[in-house]
């Protein structure tokens, strides 16, 4: 009661709601500022100005003196925002100043503040709602009557004229209020099956964002393994393109030393034949034949028109041959990326397991730990088994 009174004492006389920064008159009575602004600015034009309280006169507009204390009381009452359902809804009657709606009335169709509520008719035909600005929706649109009841057959809103003269009469009907419960209680029934389902289907979608996370750790690993693969290949592969063209180098260097030796020795055979064959031409040209017969040098030259078979000369096959680059340069390459493809196996690792002498054929030869087989010609005499094979596989 006493928080009652205290709100009364709080109104402003001239918009009857609670103050908002309230300023004070020289006579001691307060008023919002805005309200009393208005009045002052009204009565500029007479040229007289009184308070709107006690009549008292001023001959120049009153200054205006701002009261801390009473605006710090009144904020207390203020609403700090509209309530739920007045979404900005305002008293109808509040005309200086918005103060939200906290009732509205279907028969007027008009939205009142809590200190105009109190003054408002309490008839019964005054049927008060929360504040709304639809007030037609909330009439018949045929009898321009409250909509007070339900028709539960046709399933709508009525009013009285409609279950007494309209097309609703003799339908099973029911106020707005026990039609609105009973749907309300409908509601809370599948609300009930509703939220066990939301949980659930809150946990599985928990899960699936476990598992896309999972899926992206993985991928993650993955992707940052395979580029460590690849960088680790590209490596190995620099590395086997140089052993593999200093190797070539190598071969080139030694094949083009042996055979400049060779030429070098060509050479020195033809400088050697060159000189016997103008010899030779010139014991051929001579007129004397005392001095044919008796030239000795020439004696060592006579068996060559029977043919020397006996002498040696350069073989093909002692010239350094290109394929042997070739071939070289084949087997470095082949066992480099063979090691490469053994090493960058992704995704395997050794496994330690041990070969079954028991299922191994008899041209099969396996190592005492298990660990190695080869192929053998000898019969290796294993046990009879029901499992060994009759051949190698």
């Amino acid at each position: 009661m006493a928080s009652t009174d205290l709100r009364e004492e709080l109104n402003c006389s001239i918009c009857l709601s609670i103050y908002t920064h309230p300023v004070t008159l020289p006579c001691g009575h307060s008023f919002c500022q805005g309200c009393i602004g208005r009045v002052l600015d009204t009565q500029k034009r007479c040229g007289l100005y009184t308070c709107p309280d006690c009549r008292a006169k001023f001959k120049r507009r009153p200054a205006l003196q701002r009261n801390r204390t009473l605006g710090n009381i009144a904020e207390r009452f203020l609403p700090g925002h509209p309530k739920p359902g007045q979404h900005g809804i305002f008293c109808t009657y509040c005309v200086y100043s918005p103060v939200p709606a906290a009732k509205s009335c279907l028969l007027c169709e008009a939205s009142l503040c809590e200190t105009h509520l109190k003054v408002h008719s309490q008839a019964a035909e005054h049927l008060l709602t929360q504040p709304t600005t639809s007030f037609l929706e909330r009439k018949c649109s045929g009898h321009r009557r409250i909509l007070e009841y339900y028709c539960c057959q046709d399933g709508a809103p009525i009013c009285v004229s409609c279950c007494l003269a309209g097309e609703h009469r003799g339908h099973r009907v029911e106020p707005l209020s026990e039609a609105s419960e009973k749907k309300k209680e409908k509601l809370r029934k599948v609300l009930e099956k509703l939220s066990p389902e939301r949980e659930e289907t809150e946990r599985e979608a928990q899960r699936l964002q476990e598992r896309r996370r999972e899926v992206q750790e993985r991928a993650l690993g993955e992707t940052e393994r395979v580029t460590a693969l690849f960088r680790d290949i590209r490596e190995q592969l620099e590395a086997l393109e140089k052993q593999v063209l200093g190797d070539i180098s190598r071969q080139k260097r030694t094949i083009s030393l042996q055979l400049c030796d060779l030429l070098n020795q060509m050479e020195t055979k033809n400088k050697e034949l060159t000189g016997k064959i103008r010899h030779i031409e010139e014991l051929c040209n001579m007129e004397d034949p005392l001095a044919v017969l008796q030239e000795r040098e020439s004696d060592a030259f006579c068996g060559a028109e029977k043919g020397d078979k006996k002498r040696r000369r350069t073989s093909s096959t002692d010239v350094p041959d290109v394929g042997d680059l070739k071939l070289l340069v084949s087997k470095t390459l082949l066992t480099g990326l063979v090691g490469i493809v053994t090493t960058a196996s992704y995704g395997q690792e050794a496994t330690d397991m041990s070969l079954d002498i028991n299922t191994a054929a008899n041209d099969v030869s396996v190592s005492e730990d298990g660990k190695m087989v080869s192929g053998s010609q000898t019969d290796q005499c294993h046990p009879q088994t029901p499992e060994r094979f009759e051949f190698r596989q």
